[in-house]
């Protein structure tokens, strides 16, 4: 690719077949491509959104309507999707819930900004607008959230039940079953830290949700799913000969091997008789049966081993009673270890009484045809299993795609200790007030801000579509009520198909999902607004560039 004269010569700068689309053009592709990702998961906003079918190259299915899902299984070519796409996965890293908002409103904020770019508005006027514009809702979302603490059990249900009802796994009364368990999850895994806030210290609750661990198997239904207090191992009791029950058990959990393991440094032991071999052997069995003892002596009635557990020791431990687990992940160790109160023991010889965890009851069931070992009956567990039954694989995976949107919601409500109210209200109320604070702004941002305004209500206007109201309408009316005094809580109610007080049906949200997707929404809206040269490098093999046909200034749009 050449670029300017010299002497008449153009100077090769690119190689060869590179493309590159630069100005107005770059953005428009960036434009386009943004909202074409919003578009794709706009229908199936809110819980009268509608389902996507995923079918990979190996004819995979997945059908789903989470935004997270259905953006990370799309194959997508354009760098600018790919950044789109990069929005919802940090909105579900970070809160567990909202991806689709985030990606719609994103969409929405780049359609708005390609109308200010035809009014001649330079992209640093809108950049400086849409960044104005999200501080003032970050300020307003703290003004207008209202507080919530771990013992509010009624709004955490709600929160937890509005979060999963999107899902078809969880429609109707199901989402209420599936919402008491994820916050009793919770609630049982949440500690209260201390750190240094402006120089005070204060308390934080924090949820770290690894501590509530999912284990799904179809067959059933979605009503089979339980709350377990304590931890579901998906391994079988290494022996038959062992009990398969264990009550009132004192827990062993053990890094090491129960086996003869090679040695560090290469060894050759040489044998040239029988009675050479039989010792050999015998003291092989001795030192297994020394292992045996040692856990024995401890007082322990149940093993759980990271590591491998030798045959002979397997024969020694049934004759002792003790149920024994081999090959237990490291993750699922460190969940024991929480739930029952023990500690991982690395050195077998320091194994002592103090190192046992307790549970109520250890026993093997089988699920679906497999056998599983359950931890519960804890006296006090920080780390709990939930496992999810439903009736087939797509459904489980769906089941466990909401209850993880009710944990987020949960957790990132309870961490902030503030929660807003659903439906639309939010946005529309921000909206509102935008307006208002777009006359303060002047000048050319005060057009951006107005934009960021409009492309609030693309939530209200889906979840109004999505209940086959008129969105127009729906729209006119939430702008006179929220104009009015105490208007602030009205937004669509999708299932009368009206516009209702959000406080009143008791449809309410996280104030941190809100404020991570308008945040993320507008981070990368910024992004792709400033790019205004995409210089994409020639295909190894055959096919087109993410940015055009092979010529510069050339573009290829879906």
């Amino acid at each position: 690719m050449s670029n300017g004269l010299a002497g008449g010569q153009p100077v090769l700068i690119l190689p060869e077949g590179t493309t590159r689309i630069k100005g107005v053009d770059a953005q428009r592709i960036n434009i386009a491509v943004g909202r074409a990702i919003g578009e794709a998961v706009r229908s199936t906003l809110g819980p009268k959104g509608m389902d996507k079918m995923l079918v990979s190259e190996l004819g995979d299915i997945i059908v789903t309507n989470d935004g997270a899902t259905i953006l990370g299984e799309m194959n997508v070519e354009h760098p600018a999707a790919k950044i789109i796409i990069e929005v919802a996965k940090t909105q579900d890293k970070e809160v567990g819930d909202g991806t689709t908002t985030s990606v719609v409103l994103a969409g929405e904020l780049l359609k708005n900004a390609a109308d200010l770019l035809d009014k001649d508005i330079h992209a640093s006027t809108i950049i400086r607008g849409y960044r104005l514009s999200a501080e003032e809702c970050v300020k307003i979302l703290e003004s207008i959230s209202e507080p919530v603490s771990i013992k509010d059990e009624d709004i955490l249900l709600k929160i937890a039940a509005i979060s999963m009802g999107s899902k078809s796994a969880a429609a109707g009364d199901l989402k209420n079953f599936l919402a008491e368990i994820v916050v009793n999850a919770v609630k049982k895994v949440a500690e209260e830290k201390k750190e240094i806030k402006d120089g005070k210290e204060v308390k934080k609750l924090v949820v770290d949700q690894d501590l509530i661990k999912i284990e799904k198997k179809a067959g059933g239904s979605v009503r089979d799913t339980v709350l377990i207090d304590g931890v579901l191992i998906d391994k079988e009791v290494v022996h038959p000969e062992m009990p398969k029950k264990v009550e009132n058990a004192k827990i062993a959990l053990i890094d090491a091997a129960l086996e003869i393991e090679k040695t560090e440094t290469d060894a050759k032991i040489e044998i040239t008789s029988p009675e050479q071999l039989t010792a050999f052997l015998e003291q092989e069995e001795k030192m297994l049966r020394n292992m045996v003892e040692k856990i024995a002596k401890s007082g322990a009635n149940v093993v759980f081993c990271q590591k491998g557990i030798d045959d002979i020791a397997q024969h020694y431990l049934a004759k002792k009673k003790i149920l024994a687990v081999r090959r237990v992940k490291r993750s699922d160790m460190e969940k024991l270890a929480r739930a029952t109160g023990g500690r991982i023991v690395t050195i077998l010889d320091e194994l002592s009484e103090k190192d046992l965890g307790y549970a109520g009851l250890v026993e093997e069931r089988k699920i679906g045809g497999e056998a599983m070992v359950f931890v519960e009956k804890c006296k006090d567990p920080k780390s709990v299993t939930i496992l999810v039954r439903a009736s087939t694989d797509h459904v489980v995976n769906e089941a466990e795609r909401a209850i993880k949107d009710g944990i987020g919601a949960v957790a990132s409500t309870l961490e902030v200790g503030k929660y807003v109210y659903g439906g639309g209200a939010i946005e529309m109320e921000l909206s509102q007030r935008l307006r208002e604070f777009s006359k303060k702004v002047g000048g050319r941002e005060q057009l951006a801000v107005l934009a960021f305004a409009d492309a609030l209500e693309i939530i209200p206007r889906t979840l109004a579509e999505s209940a086959g109201m008129n969105a127009i309408d729906a729209i006119v009316a939430l702008r006179a009520k929220h104009s009015e005094k105490g208007g602030i809580n009205y937004g669509v109610d999708v299932f009368n198909g009206k516009i209702e007080d959000m406080k009143k049906l008791g449809v309410i949200e996280p104030m941190k999902v809100k404020k991570q997707a308008i945040l993320s929404a507008s981070e990368a809206t910024e992004m792709l607004f400033r790019i205004d040269d995409i210089i994409s490098a020639k295909p190894k093999t055959g096919g087109s560039t993410p940015g055009g046909k092979g010529t510069e200034g050339g573009t290829e749009e879906d």
